[in-house]
């Protein structure tokens, strides 16, 4: 390369780029990532990322660089002809001096901005041909080196597992749609709309009842109006446990961000003792067990306990980080029930266990729940 940098450096943004593809799930955000680190590495003006379908032309196209106004004027994008299908085809890399020089050119949509020196790499897992990541007019050189390439190509290898990634966890995502669906219809027909179904029943008596015995009716009102009550709650309480969240990698926001939503849905109150500067500097996989053990616990919290309060406690100690969410509720019985099964408890202890730290739950009927987990801190 001719833009100053050395290999050191060269190398470090190549390590950076492929860290923030890799913490990335989301398909569209993955490929513009993708494209937006090739440009930046190699110094190019333009970069592109085509998708190929079945039948060998782009299905998608990510860009960068291109101005808005550009884009607005061309009345399509590449459709994978000339030296893109080249690279579709023969998937091996291009790299030419001029794009109007070889033969295997077919030119541009009409407003496409001009571009000579370009350099097409694709982007492949085994034998599946996942797209064709390629760059042009190199701004500080007449055309792309072949260190360049070698850096493109390295970049879309990793960019293949990025993709094959993000596709997994979509077709994770979807799967879990499916059995969350089942699962809903389930818990619906067995609880919110049987109560919702007896509110009517008790309403037709009420009226029934009026003439001849208003008191009777009003008790039967008074007690279809709490019946209602409790019937928002635990549609405000089901809702809550069907809006889970990811976690970002902040611990301070992660925590705030369920507490609020927690508070919001639930109308439980909820006290969460923790220093920020402890929250900040907890490691990554600690962090997200933390968080995830909360989003649990204050879902089944939420749908179980009929709680008025709840308390987050987090602490650093002797090399461990210690967290105890402690609910005011009914509790249960631990010795007369398998807790661990449909209360997502079993994954906070799997969660714990992984990581070499410690789960413990304790709860009496009427007395409430306490969730203990221990990490080490590091």
């Amino acid at each position: 390369m001719s833009d100053g940098r050395t290999s050191h450096d060269i190398l470090r943004a190549l390590h950076q780029a492929t860290l923030s593809i890799a913490e990335l799930d989301d398909l569209h955000k993955v490929l513009q990532r993708i494209v937006d680190a090739a440009r930046e590495l190699v110094g190019a003006q333009y970069a592109a990322l085509g998708v190929p379908n079945s039948d060998g032309y782009l299905e998608a196209f990510i860009h960068s660089g291109m101005p808005t106004d550009i884009v607005g004027q061309m009345p399509h994008f590449p459709q994978g002809l000339g030296l893109l299908g080249e690279i579709i085809r023969g998937r091996q890399p291009i790299r030419i001096p001029r794009i109007s020089d070889d033969p295997r050119s077919v030119g541009f949509p009409p407003g496409h901005p001009p571009m000579e020196p370009f350099l097409g790499v694709p982007v492949m897992a085994g034998e599946e041909m996942l797209g064709n990541l390629y760059l042009t007019n190199k701004i500080d050189a007449d055309e792309f080196s072949a260190e360049d390439q070698e850096v493109v190509e390295f970049l879309g290898a990793h960019a293949a597992v990025a993709i094959q990634n993000a596709r997994l966890y979509e077709q994770v995502s979807r799967l879990a749609i499916i059995e969350e669906r089942t699962r809903i219809g389930m818990d619906l027909h067995d609880g919110i709309i049987q109560s919702i179904y007896a509110v009517g029943l008790t309403l037709e008596s009420a009226r029934l009842a009026l003439p001849a015995a208003p008191d009777e009716a009003d008790a039967m009102l008074q007690n279809v109006i709490e019946g209602l009550n409790v019937t928002i709650r635990d549609i405000r309480n089901f809702i809550l446990d069907l809006r889970p969240h990811r976690f970002r990698g902040d611990l301070q926001e992660g925590l705030g961000r369920l507490v609020r939503e927690f508070q919001a849905n639930a109308m439980v109150p909820v006290d969460l003792q923790a220093d920020s500067s402890d929250m900040a500097t907890v490691p990554t996989g600690v962090a997200r067990a933390l968080f995830l053990t909360t989003q649990e616990a204050l879902a089944n919290i939420a749908r179980h306990a009929r709680a008025s309060q709840v308390e987050i406690c987090l602490a650093r100690r002797n090399g461990f980080i210690e967290m105890t969410i402690q609910d005011n509720g009914r509790g249960f019985d631990m010795a007369a029930r398998n807790y661990s099964v449909g209360h997502g408890l079993s994954n906070m202890r799997a969660r714990a266990e992984d990581l070499g730290g410690k789960f413990v739950i304790e709860s009496t009927p009427d007395q409430g729940t306490a969730v203990y987990l221990t990490l080490p801190d590091q």
